[in-house]
């Protein structure tokens, strides 16, 4: 009903980002047919989780730290650039030579991000285009607790003055004021 509420009906576009759970994205279906949303709706996945499981990939495939830090890297930007498919493949080779434990782990994120490839939850380049947020991380602020400072710092950016009101935290910062 908040959506509803919020007039999700006349938006332009909707972007849905989450984690990877599945009991959150098999009630997303019924809610999107509820409530009318617009042609324009996306689900993502949050692109900083999925590079969680790229890491853990990493770890298992990778005894070196280099090696690790330099595939982590790579899989970053071929995500990034939508090609997540090249990326699946990549992880197969990988997974074909390593040690039976090493590679059950690796199975595990490779297959993960097999079914948010297939569900068409990766498109991170689109996602960028349209000027949206590929991470949910800022939501993430938005509790009751912070809604205040949150609303503060709206108001910030929408006046234009947020360059000034950063320098202004830093040179606090920098030049604490002293009570006597």
């Amino acid at each position: 009903m908040h959506l509803v509420n919020l007039g999700i009906s006349h938006a332009k576009q909707v972007l849905l980002i989450a984690d990877g759970a599945e009991w959150i994205w098999k009630h997303i279906p019924p809610l999107l047919s509820r409530v009318g949303c617009p042609k324009e709706t996306y689900q993502l996945l949050d692109f900083y989780h999925v590079t969680e499981h790229l890491q853990t990939f990493a770890d298992a495939a990778f005894s070196q730290e280099s090696e690790r830090k330099a595939w982590f890297k790579k899989a970053r930007n071929i995500l990034r650039r939508n090609f997540a498919f090249n990326l699946i493949v990549e992880m197969n080779q990988l997974i074909f030579t390593a040690t039976p434990e090493r590679a059950k782990i690796m199975m595990a994120q490779r297959d993960y991000l097999e079914r948010a490839d297939v569900e068409n939850r990766l498109i991170y380049a689109y996602i960028s285009e349209q000027k949206l947020p590929i991470g949910s991380g800022a939501i993430e602020f938005w509790l009751k607790a912070n809604a205040e400072i949150m609303l503060h710092l709206r108001c910030q950016w929408i006046a234009g003055s947020w360059d000034n009101f950063c320098n202004s935290i830093f040179t606090s910062f920098l030049n604490p004021q002293t009570s006597s």
